[in-house]
């Protein structure tokens, strides 16, 4: 079999799954409206992203982007600041461009389902409730009304690919939609606190540093769960229960 093409597992649960199998990642998903917002997104957003090979439900074949990830959540980036700021930049032509027709999440829903998970994790005993009420309060900063752009809802700095100071792609757009500004600042620098600055500058400001401490709280709080119970460690040094403690 010399010469083809291993499979890889990137990522996998119950819910969706991507391979990649040399410079073609099959991504599964067992909603097709994911896919849909995704192929729709990519079509419309003026920053690089993957080139839709092919598409048959419930599979999207989509080309690998070149260059390498901004960054792992809860490891140092090894990209450069010129980087983070082009980054930054990238994020800004999104936000400023013509923003479609659906929505993102529901600021009701959200703060309904933040409670919710803010109660089991008291309730389980996975953090204290001081630990939870603080960071539920430094969460309400971002649980406001927001002027919705187009944002691309899951900005991960796993999803962000450059080759030295240019982006090369952003991946993963099923999340895209109206949404706040703050909330892909906030996702982009997730566990990357000091690159906050690096990301601004390429921005060119706007940027509410209580929202997106807030909607580092949000993240972190609402995902626990969901992490854990698909084989994720929200535990790991620099993840997420790390980032609450710091807030």
């Amino acid at each position: 079999m010399t010469g083809v093409a291993q499979v890889e597992v990137v990522v996998a649960h119950r819910e969706r799954a991507t391979l990649r199998v040399g410079d073609v990642f099959l991504k599964v998903d067992c909603d097709p409206t994911r896919i849909d917002v995704e192929v729709e997104a990519m079509a419309m957003v003026p920053i690089p992203t993957p080139r839709v090979l092919w598409r048959k439900p419930p599979v999207l074949a989509i080309a690998a982007v070149p260059g390498t990830a901004l960054g792992r959540l809860g490891q140092p980036s090894q990209a450069s600041s010129t980087a983070w700021a082009a980054t930054g930049a990238a994020i800004r032509r999104l936000h400023e461009s013509s923003p479609p027709a659906w929505s993102s999440r529901n600021l009701g829903t959200l703060t309904a389902g933040l409670d919710a998970e803010c109660e089991w994790l008291v309730a389980s005993g996975v953090l204290s409730a001081e630990l939870v009420a603080r960071n539920r309060d430094i969460a309400e900063a971002a649980l406001q009304p927001w002027t919705p752009v187009f944002i691309h809802g899951d900005l991960q700095v796993e999803h962000v690919f450059t080759d030295g100071e240019e982006v090369t792609g952003v991946i993963d757009w099923s999340e895209a939609g109206r949404g706040d500004a703050q909330y892909d600042l906030a996702t982009l620098t997730l566990g990357h606190p000091e690159h906050l600055d690096d990301v601004i500058a390429g921005y060119g400001g706007n940027a509410d540093l209580d929202v997106i401490r807030g909607w580092w709280s949000v993240r972190s709080l609402g995902v626990i769960r969901w992490l854990t119970e698909h084989g994720f460690d929200p535990t790991a040094p620099g993840c997420e229960i790390d980032v609450l403690k710091a807030q």
